[in-house]
């Protein structure tokens, strides 16, 4: 069977009593309807190397709460709301695998318990040793590592930023580029895929840094990249040539040395909050204070592409903020031009909650 293809004959799930109370249509009928809608979007994605893709976006498909994710050889199905029962697990498995023509490796993250943790317990269901082991996915024919369970609580590839890292790969060469709040470096690795002349991946954790250096490995062809682990605001005060502040009566940690270093394109891509020695990340109340030191980062005639993931946050006044701050440190937008996430991503409002803005200065 051809991916895109339906199975012959209905195959019926029992899924929609264990979202009983939540769920507007029975989910079989929303299963379905979502894989019908990306025919033409699977069939594209592999032509282009890409095998990580949303299978199901619960939240605009029909049963919030409920993402199905293909990465590479697995399947990930997590539950943020409610926990799905074995049986309905395995039905939603069987009949993504037959509309595919796959075989894929079932890893379950039941997200349901407070602040979205993983339920490590696995009451639901265990996944095979094969599962849960390292993993290679593909994305814009990049090699990714891949694993369903991890010591962290998200993917290490996140999906809905695919047309981001595709635009970064398409604009990168020869470019210098920093890659802020880098995670796992798939936008880094993209410029270096793209013919970037160097790139520079900084984030705090040293575990998505070692995940970075793998994906890098996986990917031996291209150029080596630059990783600094450090605290984003010491960071890009140093390389934007500003201050290191402190709190009068508090000592600062320590952190890398920097020397000031313009890029030419700058990738800003932060959590919606975290709070450190240095400052606060707050998307909703100051994303000023983040974007100045990476405008002054970038160089005459570069691009920021930046991002904002609260869905709280309209596009429009996110925008209008974000111009005004360029204008305002003295580093105007001469043009910009929004990229939304990809179909596999679907926002019935069209306000989805990852709005990325590419600013050209």
């Amino acid at each position: 069977m051809h991916a895109g293809e339906a199975p012959p004959g209905p195959l019926l799930l029992n899924c929609s009593s264990a979202y009983q109370g939540y769920v507007h249509v029975p989910l079989e009928s929303a299963l379905r309807a979502a894989l019908d809608s990306r025919n033409g979007l699977l069939t594209e994605l592999h032509a282009q190397g890409t095998d990580c893709y949303r299978l199901f976006h619960g939240s605009q498909e029909g049963a919030a709460g409920l993402t199905i994710d293909r990465y590479g050889p697995q399947l990930l199905v997590q539950s943020f709301h409610q926990t799905l029962d074995h049986d309905a697990l395995l039905d939603l498995h069987a009949t993504i695998e037959q509309v595919l023509g796959l075989e894929l490796l079932l890893v379950y993250n039941d997200r349901s318990q407070g602040n979205s943790r993983i339920d490590r317990r696995d009451p639901a269901y265990q996944a095979s040793e094969a599962a849960l082991a390292d993993l290679i996915g593909h994305e814009w024919g990049l090699n990714y590592r891949v694993r369903g369970r991890h010591a962290g609580q998200d993917p290490l590839l996140f999906l809905d930023l695919r047309n981001a890292r595709g635009w970064v790969k398409q604009n990168s060469a020869g470019k210098r580029v920093l890659n802020l709040f880098a995670y796992t470096c798939g936008v880094g690795l993209s410029a270096a895929a793209g013919g970037a002349r160097e790139v520079c991946n900084l984030d705090f954790a040293d575990g998505n840094l070692a995940v970075g250096r793998e994906n890098a490995a996986l990917n031996p062809e291209l150029p080596s990249m630059e990783f600094i682990q450090s605290d984003y605001f010491p960071a890009i005060r140093q390389l934007a040539g500003l201050p290191v502040s402190q709190r009068r009566g508090h000592k600062l940690p320590p952190y890398p040395r920097l020397e000031p270093r313009q890029f030419d394109l700058v990738f800003l891509d932060p959590p919606a909050w975290a709070k450190s020695a240095f400052g606060t990340v707050d998307l909703l109340r100051d994303y000023q204070s983040l974007l100045k030191p990476a405008l002054l980062s970038t160089a005459e005639d570069g691009v920021l592409v930046c991002c904002n993931n609260l869905a709280k946050v309209s596009l429009d006044d996110w925008r209008t903020q974000v111009l005004r701050c360029a204008e305002k440190n003295g580093r105007p937008v001469r043009e910009w031009q929004v990229l939304a996430p990809a179909a596999d991503f679907p926002s019935m409002d069209n306000q989805p909650p990852l709005k990325t803005l590419i600013l050209h200065l």
